[in-house]
């Protein structure tokens, strides 16, 4: 079994995408992270929905989470509402990495490892070819779990 054979097709969003789409893709697909392609197509950051949840909340909240149990619906629904003027590029974290990549031929264990050191929920799968990279899809977590049990 290859990265190749565990790959599978993740939504993805540009960086030129609303905020308010991606969120929608992460709220409806109940998906773990963002992942955000570049201009190019190229994978550009794996955002956890932990940190992009973080981005909305008002800064008095995280500043002080005793806060947080004060804050009412109509706060939380003016914070979401910021999301409504903004790119995914101004809508990420600060610090954003490059998401964890392997190539075709990489096998399960590596991706599990890269996986564990980089603490994303998946790794994209990429081809180089002589003038180009391609996406082949993504390895989750919970794919390389039902490679590893068995499980269906």
């Amino acid at each position: 079994m290859r990265a190749r054979n565990l790959a599978e097709p993740y939504p993805f969003v540009s960086t030129d995408d609303s905020a308010v789409e991606a969120a929608r893709l992460l709220a409806e697909r109940s998906l773990p992270a963002l992942l955000v392609l570049d201009a190019d197509g190229l994978p550009n950051a794996v955002v956890p929905g932990s940190q992009l949840i973080r981005q909305i909340l008002p800064s008095y909240v995280l500043d002080d989470p005793q806060l947080a149990a004060v804050v009412d619906e109509q706060h939380m629904a003016e914070a979401s509402e910021r999301l409504g003027n903004l790119t995914v590029a101004e809508w990420l974290p600060p610090h954003v990495f490059p998401p964890p990549m392997v190539g075709p031929d990489a096998r399960p264990m590596e991706v599990a490892a890269l996986m564990a050191r980089s603490h994303s929920p998946l790794v994209a799968v990429i081809e180089r070819g002589s003038s180009r990279v391609t996406l082949l899809g993504s390895v989750t977590a919970a794919r390389l779990m039902r490679h590893f049990t068995g499980a269906r």
